[in-house]
């Protein structure tokens, strides 16, 4: 072979090489990714009775799907345990991040392990001992608010509508608390100490020095970690799915919307319905990102 082949192939081999290195991601990424995404499209304008039998119905499951109030029921609850993500779960884990960010506290770095530690284990891990720690007479949490507070130890949390969704925040609570503290934590240590020190010197209080240069510092993490919490708290499954025992609760008190996609989709086999359900989920959450970036730039002074 000439030289000039030689060079010819050798060129032909560097504008190929990078195709080949992306190809095993880009082929498992378009059968387990991209096949399903165009498959649930497929799916949602059609009315399905189990995987061989699909009726092109256009936009009846999303017509269908505005006057469901199994739907409403799902959106309602799984609002209410985003909200509580964001307005209980992220204060508490910025103010874990800041008591393990202080210097005087020993044995931060064990503190660190046992309260990111939950979400090691897993959702079913947690979902599973939420049960336990919940059951009626010997759960720890029930004879603990007989101690304090003298509530029956018969109270049958997860069997009562009114306690479900409590007990589903407080679980949650006990898995990502120590997760997004670790963002938090990250991002305070990135704090200019010297301006911290400056300010302290200018006579600025602990929460004057929070609220002018802390705060304002950790914005870009604490935007992240609330879409971050928010999108996640709208995939709820595995939490209720388990601590209900597959079960909606009392009067679909733990029915949130991805278990109610479970349902329509896998137990009664309407498949169409279900990716409806979905594609309407990723809608709600596409707004709810976009609302939360533009009231972060206007908080921000960018608008």
């Amino acid at each position: 072979m000439s030289n000039s082949g030689n060079y010819s192939y050798w060129k032909y081999q560097q504008k190929l090489a990078p195709y080949l290195f992306v190809a095993p991601f880009m082929i498992l990424f378009a059968v387990f990714g991209l096949y399903p995404i165009l498959k649930s499209l497929y799916l949602a304008f059609h009315t399905t009775n189990g995987p061989r039998s699909v009726v092109f119905t256009g936009l009846a499951n999303f017509k269908f799907l505005l006057q469901d109030p199994d739907f409403y029921t799902a959106l309602k609850n799984t609002a209410t345990f985003a909200f509580f993500s964001i307005f209980l779960q992220l204060p508490l884990s910025l103010g874990l991040a800041m008591l393990l960010n202080a210097t005087w506290l020993k044995g931060r770095d064990v503190y660190r392990f046992v309260f990111f530690s939950p979400h090691l284990v897993g959702a079913v891990f947690v979902g599973v001992l939420g049960g336990l720690i919940f059951a009626p007479r010997f759960g720890m949490i029930p004879r603990f608010l007989n101690f304090v507070i003298g509530t029956s130890l018969e109270t049958r949390w997860l069997e009562d509508a009114s306690y479900v969704m409590p007990t589903l925040v407080f679980t949650a609570l006990w898995m990502y608390v120590g997760y997004n503290c670790i963002y938090f934590l990250a991002a305070l240590q990135s704090v200019d100490r010297e301006l911290l020190e400056a300010a302290a010197v200018d006579g600025a209080d602990a929460r004057q020095q929070f609220w002018h240069i802390t705060l304002p510092a950790i914005k870009p993490v604490a935007l992240f970690v609330v879409i971050t919490s928010t999108i996640g708290s709208f995939q709820l499954f595995e939490l209720p799915f388990l601590l209900l025992q597959g079960t909606a609760g009392p009067n679909n008190s733990g029915l949130t919307i991805v278990m109610y996609l479970y349902q329509r989709g896998f137990n009664i086999g309407n498949l169409g319905y279900a990716s409806a359900i979905g594609w309407s989920l990723a809608l709600i959450m596409l707004s709810i990102t976009l609302f939360q970036r533009k009231a972060s730039g206007a908080l921000n002074g960018n608008e």
